[in-house]
């Protein structure tokens, strides 16, 4: 007991003790897990944006919009008894994401986009709009003016579009009426999931959490589960908030995988850390190849009857440039990158010879190709 009073005493201030760590080694522990059952729920309600600049839906085209208009307004006590043209209203679907612990009368932002045909819901206004979640019942409430990055401007001849318009967001649009169930309060065993399952990092938050408790409460409290999830129990003399406040603070060093992640679309190759390729001797080479057609008119002789053909002339060149051979194979990320840039290659080119390593076996890695 005394040796650990001293320890304690040693380690002063927790929460600074740990910033300082983290400072030196690497990746704190909240950033690289999440706690079991803190998450966000999704909220989705369906409503009208009015007051739009002539760019809203046709009552035509969009027979829900003329619906929701109505009911509207029947709820507000005006029958409307003719065919509503106006194009100054969109039906619209509105989503958000309710934070956990996020408490009644809090604000939360939500995204507006169209359901209809209009053009641009700039300088529109959403009227008081339910959002509900999974269990059908209604958690929020949305209403506010709409903001649009996005613009579209049309003429007889022209149209300038950027972004996109029929789509906005309301910051702070929502507020929340019905709280969601809190136990974290009564919670004494904990779950840290990760956010990227991998065996040696979750073994490392284990121990760098029982170091840690060894030494400020004398027991130890985590426990890997498996490469997902690691299993941590409060001591009692301390409340959950701070006990995940002080944990979260522990350095750890992430293992990653072996991966590399081509995109073909963009020309994007990113290679992770452990990637190592057996030695192999790479050489690659483009071909050309230009096709010209100079078409000529063949024009008869005098006094004859002919006619003035058009005659084809097609030329057709092909040139194959100098593929370099070398030799790849390293143990970590720098001699590979050197390897390739031996090569002079290009990112498509780059591409094509990982997916042929690949393919030969001797790429020790995932390859992802989005």
């Amino acid at each position: 007991m005394l040796l650990v009073a001293g320890l304690v005493l040693a380690l002063g201030d927790p929460l600074a003790v740990a910033a300082d760590q983290v400072q030196r080694d690497g990746t704190r522990i909240k950033d690289v897990t999440t706690l079991k059952g803190m998450r966000d729920n999704q909220l989705v309600g369906y409503g009208l944006v009015i007051g739009l600049p002539g760019t809203g839906d046709t009552m035509r085209n969009s027979p829900f919009t003329e619906q929701s208009l109505r009911s509207m307004l029947d709820r507000m006590g005006i029958n409307v008894d003719n065919t509503l043209r106006a194009r100054n209203v969109a039906a619209v679907v509105v989503t958000a994401n309710l934070p956990p612990f996020a408490g009644r009368g809090a604000r939360i932002d939500v995204s507006v986009g169209s359901l209809g045909d209009a053009r641009a819901l700039n300088g529109g206004t959403l009227v008081v709009t339910p959002l509900m979640g999974g269990d059908g019942q209604v958690y929020a409430v949305a209403q506010g003016a709409v903001s649009v990055s996005g613009f579209e401007a049309a003429g007889d001849a022209a149209l300038v579009a950027q972004g996109v318009p029929t789509a906005g967001r309301i910051a702070n649009g929502a507020l929340i009426e019905r709280e969601l169930p809190d136990q974290f309060r009564d919670m004494r065993s904990l779950l840290l999931e990760l956010r990227n399952p991998d065996f040696r990092t979750a073994v490392s938050i284990a121990d760098a959490i029982n170091d840690y408790s060894l030494a400020r409460w004398g027991e130890r409290t985590a426990v890997e589960r498996d490469f997902r999830t690691v299993f941590v129990r409060q001591p009692e003399r301390i409340s959950p908030m701070r006990f995940l406040a002080e944990i979260g603070e522990l350095a750890i060093t992430p293992d990653t995988p072996a991966r590399v992640v081509i995109d073909e679309g963009t020309g994007t190759v990113v290679i992770g850390q452990n990637v190592q390729i057996s030695t192999v001797a790479v050489t690659h080479g483009n071909i050309s190849v230009r096709i010209t057609e100079r078409p000529f008119a063949d024009q008869p002789n005098p006094l004859s009857l002919g006619e003035t053909v058009v005659l084809p002339d097609t030329e057709i060149e092909a040139q194959e440039e100098g593929g370099q051979l070398a030799i790849i194979g390293g143990a970590d990320l720098q001699t590979l990158v050197r390897g390739l840039n031996q090569i002079g290659l290009k990112p498509m080119g780059i591409i094509a010879i990982l997916q042929a390593i690949k393919t030969a076996g001797a790429l020790q890695a995932d390859l992802v190709v989005q």
